[in-house]
């Protein structure tokens, strides 16, 4: 078991709207520069952030599974499904993009969010209708431990169903308190510290530490099963975003080159 820790220089970065949307991608598409370029069937993920009202306009998508969650703020979504709707902090947005669909997004002034791209089989995906799904912030379990919040995003009890083998989790670790996480063999847990700075660690015999600052992202995979401990080491509240996948998948991938 090995934990990398990728700071922002590892990372990919992007713009829209003439630099009105800033995105920071710890998986960015081909070319873009992001150390790390897919893990299993995680394809993409972006980190956006506006200061004032931002627009993308309409271009298509097929087979991927496209979640987009929003941190704060609003994201606006229209589609040639017929879609026209707006969620706010909180809430997701889910396009399953199937034989194919073309959407426009909009963000409002001084919003925050994620967009992330999950794999299935393409060549299965292709074949299905496209569908839009929205959820709710109230929408998602939410749990509270010893100086700790965690909401399901995907997985046990979240009311998103992905085809791709994905779970997900936003959680918010108290100053001087730690979140521990237990992670199956075979798959591999990544995080994003969008709040806060603290310790990785890796319990068990083979106990390893890893320092991660603000904006980090940390890629762990389990080879056997591996129980992990976050600790916030700052004075503010943490957040950190967690999504699991499998190492592996058996289907083919599309080629990132």
């Amino acid at each position: 078991m090995q934990t990398r820790v990728y700071t922002p220089a590892m990372q990919a970065v992007g713009q829209f709207d003439g630099g009105k949307i800033k995105e920071q991608k710890p998986i960015g598409f081909s070319g873009e520069g992001s150390v790390i370029r897919r893990v299993g069937p995680l394809f993409y993920w972006a980190w956006a952030t506006s200061s004032e009202d931002a627009r993308i306009g309409l271009h298509p998508h097929q087979g991927f599974e496209i979640m987009t969650y929003v941190v704060k703020g609003q994201a606006f979504h229209g589609d040639t499904l017929g879609t026209d709707s707006t969620v706010g902090a909180g809430g997701v947005q889910v396009m399953q993009t199937g034989s194919g669909v073309s959407h426009q997004e909009k963000l409002g002034a001084d919003s925050e969010l994620f967009q992330i791209w999950f794999e299935p089989e393409l060549m299965e995906a292709m074949g299905r209708t496209p569908t839009y799904r929205q959820y709710e912030h109230e929408d998602f379990p939410q749990v509270s431990g010893s100086g700790f919040h965690v909401k399901t995003v995907i997985g046990t009890g979240a009311p998103i169903e992905l085809v791709a083998d994905a779970q997900m989790w936003d959680v918010e670790i108290d100053a001087g308190a730690s979140y521990a996480h237990q992670v199956e063999v075979g798959y591999t847990l990544t995080a994003l510290a969008i709040r806060g700075h603290g310790s990785w660690i890796t319990t068990g015999q083979a106990q390893q530490i890893a320092p991660f600052q603000h904006k980090d992202f940390i890629v762990a995979a389990a080879e056997v099963q591996t129980g992990f401990e976050i600790v916030n080491s700052g004075e503010e509240a943490m957040r950190i975003i967690l999504i699991q996948v499998p190492t592996r998948v058996n289907y083919p991938l599309y080629p990132k080159r």
